[in-house]
């Protein structure tokens, strides 16, 4: 099993930037990929990026060119760079991490979600 911290969310103006940051712990071994999802008010659960075991990433059109996520091991937390935070961006942020148990059976963790605000 593998649990999931998030932190690095809050208040930010219009153009500026936050740092987030998901730490795992636990069986951290069967960790494949990792990402954030996003979800504003009254609108569904959106994929916000995402990054293998190999360290490939993918992103929402939305934020491309202006949010970085990255890992640097599998131990070691996971981490979204939002630079140029628009108002869209105000969300709930959560950390996931696909795992695999010993059977072979996958599974997705969450994390408990961190909100992000951009306002003026």
């Amino acid at each position: 099993q593998v649990q999931l911290v998030e932190s690095g969310g809050g208040l930010v103006q219009p153009g500026g930037s936050l740092r987030l940051s998901c730490a795992p712990s636990g069986s951290i071994f069967s960790i494949n990929a990792m990402g954030w999802y996003r979800q504003a008010p009254a609108k569904q659960r959106e994929l916000v990026a995402s990054i293998t075991r190999g360290s490939q990433s993918r992103y929402t059109d939305a934020v491309k060119g202006r949010f970085t996520i990255s890992r640097d091991g599998a131990k070691n937390p996971v981490y979204l760079q939002m630079n140029s935070l628009k108002p869209e961006d105000t969300a709930v942020y959560y950390c996931f991490a696909d795992v695999m148990d010993p059977d072979g059976i996958p599974s997705r963790s969450w994390g408990q979600g961190t909100q992000v605000t951009v306002s003026s």
